[in-house]
């Protein structure tokens, strides 16, 4: 259902109010796309509106973030939250930016923030099997046996009663201290657990990829919004290699 161009200017938070909202209106802040002045309130197409010369944000949104170490992507963790990285309207969006595969305070990498509910499962859902591509850096170098134990669909995790699916592990390093690690799942801390479970330590973890989309030259805290085709690499696992 479409509308008013009120209701999109606090749908995509860059309004708080109703008031707020009509207040843009009669200011003139809000114009078509070709140009003129909107100088009522009618049911619209968002793509259809500019504020202030700026295209609204498209609905629904998804963007990709390098998230730098030391911010949380839970906001019920106390902390500086990956929200403070986006302009303050993506956080008063709704529905809401949620993040599609979390990465802990210490992880840096590769974020997805969507308000596409389907796009999210489809991200995080086990039957996708979109693989997620780690770089860290272990405590110890690599004995030999951890690349068949990740491999090998039965490595149990302290407290967890199925064992992980198998999972690629290679070091890319001559002191085999540098490892990348690909996995299908999502549990919570899996990487630094699988590495604790082959008696190892990750020093640092960055996501580098998911599914087929890389953080390019990103720098972190740079995000953007996905095109249709970023969408399209998340599923397709062969559109490259992180460089």
């Amino acid at each position: 259902m479409q509308k008013r161009a009120s209701q999109w200017l606090m749908a995509l938070g860059y309004c708080a109010s109703r008031r707020e909202a009509e207040s843009w209106i009669a200011a003139g802040r809000l114009t078509l796309d070709d140009g003129a002045v909107l100088e009522d309130d009618p049911r619209i197409d968002p793509a259809r509106l500019s504020a202030d010369g700026e295209k609204l944000d498209p609905a629904p949104l998804t963007l990709i973030l390098h998230k730098p170490e030391g911010f949380v992507c839970s906001t019920d963790d106390p902390g500086r939250l990956v929200y403070d990285l986006l302009p303050a309207r993506f956080r008063r969006r709704d529905p809401v930016l949620s993040v599609a595969g979390r990465l802990d305070k210490d992880t840096s990498g590769l974020v997805l923030m969507t308000d596409d509910g389907q796009l999210l499962h489809k991200i995080i859902s086990p039957k996708r099997k979109v693989t997620k591509l780690y770089h860290a850096t272990l405590a110890r170098p690599l004995r030999g046996d951890e690349v068949a134990a990740f491999a090998s669909g039965t490595l149990m995790l302290q407290n967890e009663k199925t064992p992980c699916k198998p999972a690629g592990l290679r070091a890319v390093s001559d002191d085999g201290k540098q490892v990348e690690v690909r996995l299908t799942e999502g549990r919570y801390h899996q990487v630094r657990r699988m590495m604790a479970a082959v008696g190892n330590h990750v020093e640092t973890l960055h996501r580098a990829r998911i599914g087929g989309l890389g953080l390019g030259q990103m720098a972190p805290g740079d995000w953007r919004a996905l095109t249709d085709a970023d969408v399209t690499a998340i599923f397709n696992a062969d559109a490259g290699e992180e460089e």
